[in-house]
């Protein structure tokens, strides 16, 4: 169910005559919905003559460097001072694909104590509710999706201009697993379809988030699925544990992780799969699975995170083989729902 909490105020600012200040800020590692979502927003905002600058709160993949706008964003680690004047100094503060101040780190106390007009966008479950105004949908594939609609329903649909559509594509590709999940519904593909239709390409889309692999990161995936893949029949179940070693013998960087979750769930009868990366200061897992086994539940109960039904991720400050152990031990409990 959409939730536009006082979207006529978000409307009534975006088009009055002074300009007005705006961060846009995103989750933690962002991703291709993430940075989509935020450069997207961002290339409508600046049409409106507001001052924009988008801050993430850490690094993100370099595979995402290429999107329009790009140059312009900040990370948080890198302009602390400057990021934390922009935020206190913001008339509105737009925070996309996240619903919990915790997910954007550092960042989420002094977003808190701005007095900005903090605006929600968002598609995940379990809303913390610091914002002041939302454009929110549980149902909707990916954050960029309502980005467009919520462009749309502000009566702008005409300032999404090429560098806009490109960014939104982006995030709904990459959010909808290339429109294979169950929430790629005939209205995304309409969208998809107006985006194209502005100028969208969707193969060179494809081919800078998915074909642009370095040779170690391949050859950590082929050491993952050879050494690291393992497979319980009995809850049909798999997983990859990756020690902090091992990411610093692949030379990992963020993002090279990304997707490694889905390559044991492909794997015929598997119907949970687990990546769990010890990622020295914690523990991160990601969970995926198929049907109406609900990983976001694990995640919540066990691993203080969230997500969607059937995509979730979580973290521990436990050793790498205790988060391991917890997750193994949480398994009998819903093996009725794994057969």
């Amino acid at each position: 169910m959409l939730n536009d909490k006082n979207i006529e105020t978000v409307q009534q600012l975006l088009h009055s005559s002074s300009p007005k200040k705006i961060v846009i800020t995103t989750h933690h590692k962002p991703d291709g919905d993430a940075m989509g979502s935020s450069l997207g927003l961002y290339h409508y905002l600046i049409q409106l003559n507001h001052q924009v600058q988008v801050i993430s709160p850490t690094d993100y993949p370099d595979f995402l460097w290429w999107l329009p706008g790009n140059n312009t964003v900040w990370e948080f680690p890198e302009t602390e001072e400057a990021s934390k004047q922009a935020i206190a100094e913001a008339d509105l503060i737009f925070c996309l694909d996240f619903n919990n101040l915790g997910r954007i780190n550092e960042m989420g106390e002094v977003v808190r104590q701005s007095n900005a007009l903090k605006v929600m966008i968002d598609h995940h479950l379990n809303a913390e509710g610091f914002e002041n105004a939302a454009y929110a949908d549980t149902k909707a594939v990916a954050t960029a999706e309502l980005i467009y609609k919520f462009i749309v329903r502000m009566g702008d649909k005409e300032k999404i201009n090429l560098d806009s559509a490109t960014c939104l594509y982006t995030g709904i590709l990459t959010d909808s697993g290339s429109f294979k999940f169950n929430s790629t519904t005939p209205d995304v593909h309409h969208i998809t379809a107006e985006l194209l239709e502005i100028g969208v390409k969707p193969y060179d889309i494809f081919e800078n988030i998915f074909d642009t692999n370095r040779l170690n990161r391949l050859q950590f995936v082929g050491y993952c699925l050879l050494n690291k893949l393992k497979v319980l029949p009995e809850y049909n179940t798999a997983y990859i544990t990756i020690t902090k070693e091992e990411l610093k013998q692949f030379q990992i960087t963020t993002g090279d992780t990304e997707g490694l979750v889905n390559y044991p769930l492909s794997i015929k009868g598997i119907k949970l799969a687990c990546l769990i990366v010890d990622r020295t200061e914690r523990v991160k897992l990601s969970l995926r699975s198929k049907g109406d086994i609900a990983v976001n539940e694990i995640c919540s109960k066990y691993f203080e995170g969230g997500g969607h039904k059937n995509a979730s991720g979580g973290h521990s400050f436990k050793t790498l083989d205790e988060t391991l152990q917890i997750f193994l031990n949480a398994l009998p409990e819903i093996k009725v729902q794994l057969q």
